[in-house]
């Protein structure tokens, strides 16, 4: 499907090997058991590569899985408290706060009112201000407390990057297996993508 005449190729060990009749591109490739992937088609002339396009998708998928394996949003959490909360009761929501925000969660605290409390606000900010004095160290008040109906509450946000949670990985995943020629901790050389890249990336130091 590669249509131009010509071709600047790059082995499977990303090294140039100079610009060629794209017959003879492919030609090694298939030589090799390997693919010709155009890798920047708007370069002149295009650049390919040669790689297994069927593996290189499964590392895609793979990478991705991972990726995802790893993403967390920050949740926004709520504690409840009452006007009337014994201290035990308090330390128990402080500490479930802590927890929240070690792990990166924001959180609303709210003070519910019932009855005749609603004429002592003042109680419910002073409980506020108390809930925020004892985790400051993990979170910083992002909203004063405010009365809204029967409530009261104010908002933190953590102090603490989000934590990654690792999940088991799904069944079925197949292992990946080791590069017997790489260094214990070389990092993974980059791999092409099919789509289009630039030619400045592509060509050669000097073209």
């Amino acid at each position: 499907m590669i249509r131009v005449p010509q071709v600047r190729v790059v082995d499977e060990e990303a090294q140039q090997l100079g610009v060629m009749p794209t017959h003879q591109a492919l030609a090694m490739a298939q030589e090799r058991g390997l693919d010709l992937v155009e890798v920047a088609p708007m370069a002149a002339p295009p650049v390919v590569r040669f790689l297994d396009y069927g593996q290189y998708k499964y590392e895609l998928t793979k990478r991705e899985k991972e990726a995802k394996r790893k993403q967390r949003a920050v949740e926004f959490k709520e504690v409840r408290l009452t006007p009337k909360i014994g201290t035990g009761d308090f330390e128990t929501k402080v500490h479930r706060a802590i927890e929240f925000l070690e792990d990166g969660d924001r959180i609303k605290v709210t003070v519910r009112f019932r009855g005749r409390e609603l004429t002592h606000p003042e109680i419910g900010r002073s409980l506020l201000a108390k809930f925020g004095e004892a985790v400051k160290d993990h979170g910083t008040i992002d909203r004063s407390p405010a009365l809204e109906g029967k409530s009261m509450f104010m908002t933190l946000a953590s102090v603490h990057k989000p934590r990654v949670h690792e999940h088991k990985k799904t069944d079925g995943e197949h292992p990946q297996a080791p590069d017997a020629g790489a260094a214990p901790d070389a990092p993974e050389p980059p791999v092409p993508t099919p789509s289009a890249l630039s030619a400045a990336e592509a060509a050669p130091a000097g073209e």
